[in-house]
């Protein structure tokens, strides 16, 4: 079944860089999770609070991040992510981080998610309405 991908458009912020003047590898985590929380709701029309009404979450079981070319101070880049794969366990979040400026990428990978039980804190099954959802 194919998935939509969505991006979102960030500015890197003095707070992101580290003593070689770049941003800091932690946060390229960081860009990829606050895209996805807000593409969730705007494009999706599922935000992470809708989850959380029905007793469920998102959590990142694994990550896979190739680093390509640095981002600096002031660079202006887009967050491009798109469900690869989901089943009844999780899914396989790809995301590619483009410098806006020089359409290079500058870090790619994916993110594997679980769905849990809020209550209980274990893996539970994400509700077939959901994967449907998240199809074109």
């Amino acid at each position: 079944m194919p998935y939509s991908t969505f991006e979102t458009e960030h500015r890197v912020r003095p707070d992101d860089i580290d003593m070689f003047r770049h941003v800091h590898n932690s946060k390229y985590f960081d860009y990829v999770l606050a895209a996805r929380y807000e593409q969730m709701e705007t494009c999706y029309g599922m935000a992470m609070e809708k989850f959380m009404e029905r007793g469920f979450g998102w959590v990142v079981r694994a990550v896979y991040m190739d680093y390509k070319r640095a981002l600096v101070m002031g660079d202006y880049f887009l967050v491009r992510t798109g469900i690869e794969s989901i089943n009844d366990k999780g899914c396989r979040v790809a995301f590619t981080i483009t410098n806006k400026a020089t359409k290079k990428v500058c870090c790619d990978g994916y993110f594997d998610y679980v769905m849990i039980d809020m209550a209980t804190g274990r893996g539970t099954k994400v509700p077939e309405d959901v994967i449907a959802h998240y199809g074109i």
